[in-house]
């Protein structure tokens, strides 16, 4: 964990700098995403980055608790939150596979291109869903590199033991969505997305 987390401080100015990949791919899941929420929630961001998402959730909800373990991630969020000058985000430094996270129960809990990063994502899903009330949401969506990536393991492997890479999980969206129901949550919504590996967008509820 803090080989992962000392990677994404070393490259947190240039990925609060870097573009969207894919913009059309990003607000559409933003749109949908919002359509979910109201005035009245608590959210909860895992792997927020710099707030980049999180900015543009605070606006729609009663408040929104951003999590990253990148120590400079979170510093560089709380500069964009000071000047935008919005009051109902926090930003905190956690790791959703170890140490405390934000007390729950949140009515949503978001997270956004982290769960193919995590060493064990389904026990993750399950401490997700510690987090939620009865009814609450999980949205997620996720980089599913099983298949024809598969055949990238080996070079990020390498990349990893040279600290050039993070750790990536390689599984597919079958395994992603029965994790998801294994823990104990129902699919209200999922897709992908055209480009690239397929980025599975899952909305998820608390039975």
């Amino acid at each position: 964990m803090t080989t992962d987390a000392a990677f994404w401080d070393r490259t947190a100015a240039k990925y609060a700098a870097g573009p969207i990949k894919d913009p059309s791919a990003y607000e559409y899941t933003l749109a949908r995403t919002k359509s979910y929420l109201s005035l009245t929630d608590r959210v909860l961001e895992l792997g927020c980055g710099t707030a980049s998402t999180a900015l543009l959730i605070a606006p729609v909800v009663g408040h929104i608790t951003a999590t990253d373990y990148s120590a400079a991630m979170i510093s560089i969020g709380r500069k964009k939150v000071e000047e935008a000058g919005l009051t109902n985000i926090s930003l905190e430094e956690a790791s959703l596979e170890g140490g405390p996270l934000p007390p729950g129960p949140f009515d949503a809990v978001l997270a956004f291109n982290l769960l193919h990063l995590l060493h064990d994502p389904e026990a993750a899903i399950g401490r997700v869903r510690g987090l939620l009330k009865p009814g609450g949401l999980f949205i997620s969506k996720t980089a599913c590199l099983q298949g024809a990536y598969r055949a990238m393991r080996p070079a990020v492997a390498l990349m990893r033991l040279f600290g050039k890479a993070p750790k990536v999980s390689f599984f597919s969206t079958r395994w992603l969505e029965a994790a998801v129901r294994r823990q104990g949550l129902e699919i209200v919504e999922s897709g992908d997305f055209p480009k690239g590996p397929p980025r599975r967008y899952i909305v998820a509820r608390l039975r």
